[in-house]
């Protein structure tokens, strides 16, 4: 009889990666990845510490310092580091505030249109037939309307605010996760394991949430991170255009909505939260590819 195969002195065995680290390193490979998400925490930081990093109450006005230049200009002081608006507001705090509200508004938008476009999703996908084409045939109408011009339609019939400017822009990036969904499931439920659900006598929902579901959870998670921006985009459009937060909220699209007229003569009013829109939607952008490299396994790296 051979002897035993042993292992060479020196070497142990090794374990393949969790799954967590397996995620991590396909991530990590997307450089602009890693950088929205460094961006994406230093705002959440921003958003959660606001009350007590920003130097000034968001709508504090200083009467002595009307459209006063950033502090690296000719006129600029360091109690003002961006500078003021045209009422002595500053920029900066109103900017750390504003984080609060445009974060917000994109996770609450995500959150509800998620999770009504997995249930539609999912009764589509089951329930085929006149049930499925109704629902689709809803989402292809509403996703035959430009965007923005049918979230203000939807504001005008609502009334301009905040929350129905919420309401609008999840309504707008609604059929993505229906579409999405649908399709997940039609591929998952001739599926063995969804087989052996049924014999084994699983009812639909537990079919629905437990076996179905977490199995197409990963095109989810890539369209959520992207509606994010999408949702933060569209509530600064309907702010701009004064349909969605309302003055003195320190939204971003209602900082660029009351600084149109002084873009000429004060241009710190415009390009600073202009630049934190651009830098939000480009960050959340950037993480969604990276997901999408991670966990699409015919995009990993």
């Amino acid at each position: 009889m051979s002897a035993p195969a042993t292992m060479p002195v020196g070497t142990t065995a090794s374990t393949p990666p969790g799954p967590w680290r397996e995620f991590w390193t396909s991530f990590s490979a997307n450089k602009g990845a890693v950088m929205g998400l460094a961006v994406i925490v230093v705002l959440l930081v921003v958003a959660l510490l606001a009350p007590w990093i920003a130097p000034h109450a968001p709508n504090e006005t200083d009467s002595a310092a009307f459209l006063r230049p950033p502090a690296w200009q000719e006129g600029g002081s360091t109690q003002f580091l961006l500078g003021t608006d045209a009422i002595g507001r500053d920029i900066l705090s109103r900017l750390m505030w504003g984080s609060r509200l445009s974060l917000s508004i994109g996770i609450a938008v995500v959150a509800l249109s998620m999770a009504v476009g997995i249930s539609l999703g999912l009764i589509a996908g089951f329930f085929r037939g006149i049930v499925e084409i109704a629902i689709m045939r809803l989402m292809d109408i509403v996703l035959t309307l430009p965007s923005l011009l049918l979230a203000i339609v939807i504001v005008a019939i609502l009334g301009p605010g905040l929350i129905n400017a919420m309401l609008a822009v999840a309504v707008v990036v609604l059929p993505h996760y229906v579409r999405i969904t649908r399709a997940a499931v039609i591929s998952e439920v001739s599926r063995d394991y969804v087989t052996a659900a049924r014999l084994s006598g699983a009812g639909l929902l537990r079919l629905m949430f437990r076996e179905v579901l977490p199995n197409c959870a990963a095109p989810l998670i890539v369209q959520a991170s992207l509606g994010v921006s999408t949702a933060i985009l569209d509530a600064a459009a309907l702010g701009f255009l004064g349909l969605g937060a309302q003055p003195p909220s320190p939204e971003w699209g209602t900082m660029l909505a009351d600084a149109r007229e002084f873009v000429l003569r004060a241009w710190w009013v415009v390009t600073f939260p202009g630049l934190a829109i651009l830098a939000a939607v480009l960050a959340f952008n950037l993480v969604g590819d990276g997901l999408r490299d991670a966990l699409d396994p015919k995009l990993k790296r």
